[in-house]
């Protein structure tokens, strides 16, 4: 009995493991929230609300802030299955966004179809690009890729200033921001009358590609081989995990990159300063909730999606600081590692 109880434990785990996360987190953000004089259940309530609230403001709000989250999360699992700590999923979206206006408000004429395609392709190709620099130092160097992709995260910060503030400046020179794309760039709504545009479609897609990729492929195998035992990898010689990891890390690039394009085809409709308020960040939290699986990204990212609609809600009508909104992803994830950290005891305990 023992023994089969210790079975079912290991299959609930992954199942486990982000919903006892998240009461704690729910639990220690109502405490702090008592002590800071909010009423937890008003501001539980308008989180609740202004996410939830209607259909409307479900996908108007909440779908259309996860999508962002959905893509960056899918990126920043991509590299982690195989062993790569990409941080930088930050400037990889800035740059793939760049590198898309760029192309789109230079060639206006094009057709729907064409400049939909190659301002994509061009997305996805500055966010590779901009993971170049990481991998090679990785691979070939043996220099962490946390610092450097961090660091890459400032370079493209500045970039993107310094290109809305000069060469690609809106054409009347007013603001800080490019000029708007063309109409045949911009991503349709998915259902007439709300904000939620085909870019959501497009994460939903990428997610199951990678699912079946991860778990039905060799491909997908050899990622995972290279994540979870690089030594195992290497003895076997059966592939290079050194390359596994090289088109990995490209591969999570590339899906930042597309991110930022999205958002800008999507929402914003030109690239200004400011164009993400952290979205490569709370990716990490996002994939980590979903423990690196592509399915429960989805989940994950309408989560976090929720608190970022929710917030404004909370501070409109519970008099709650939206600060607090990203104080509770970051007690997200002390609570993903403190409830990690105790299965791995309990496992060693039985074992």
């Amino acid at each position: 009995m023992a023994q089969m109880g210790l079975r079912i434990a290991r299959a609930l785990q992954p199942v486990a493991q982000p919903v006892l996360a998240l009461a704690a987190t729910l639990a220690v953000a109502a405490a702090l929230l008592a002590l800071g004089g909010h009423s937890p259940a008003d501001a539980f309530g308008a989180l609740v609300q202004g996410a939830f609230g209607s259909w409307n403001r479900f996908l108007s709000f909440t779908l259309v802030q996860a999508t962002p989250l959905l893509l960056t999360g899918l990126a920043v699992a991509v590299a982690f299955r195989a062993g790569a700590w990409n941080i930088g999923a930050e400037g990889q979206l800035l740059a793939g966004a760049l590198a898309g206006v760029a192309l789109a408000i230079s060639w206006p004429e094009a057709s729907a179809l064409v400049l939909l395609a190659a301002t994509f392709a061009a997305a996805a190709a500055g966010g590779a690009a901009w993971a170049l620099v990481p991998i090679a130092m990785k691979t070939r160097m043996g220099v962490g890729e946390v610092i450097t992709t961090l660091l890459m995260n400032f370079v493209a910060l500045f970039l993107a200033q310094f290109l809305v503030q000069g060469p690609l400046r809106e054409s009347r020179g007013v603001f800080n921001m490019t000029d708007e794309i063309p109409a045949a760039a911009q991503l349709a709504p998915l259902f007439p009358g709300t904000r939620l545009h085909a870019g959501f479609l497009v994460g939903l897609l990428l997610a199951g590609g990678l699912w079946l990729y991860m778990s039905r492929t060799p491909g997908g195998f050899r990622v995972r081989v290279a994540g979870a035992s690089p030594r195992a990898a290497v003895a076997s010689g059966r592939f290079d995990p050194a390359r596994v990891v090289r088109w990995s890390f490209l591969a999570s690039g590339a899906i930042a990159g597309l991110a930022g394009w999205i958002q800008v085809a999507g929402v914003t409709g030109r690239m200004y300063e400011g164009l993400s308020p952290g979205w490569g960040y709370t990716a990490i939290a996002v994939a980590l909730l979903a423990r690196l699986h592509p399915g429960a990204i989805v989940i994950s990212a309408v989560v976090f999606g929720a608190l970022g609609a929710g917030g404004g809600a909370m501070q409109r009508d519970a008099g709650v600081p939206e600060a607090w909104v990203r104080g509770t992803e970051a007690l997200l994830i002390l609570a993903l590692l403190a409830v990690d950290r105790g299965f791995r005891a309990a496992s060693k305990g039985d074992s």
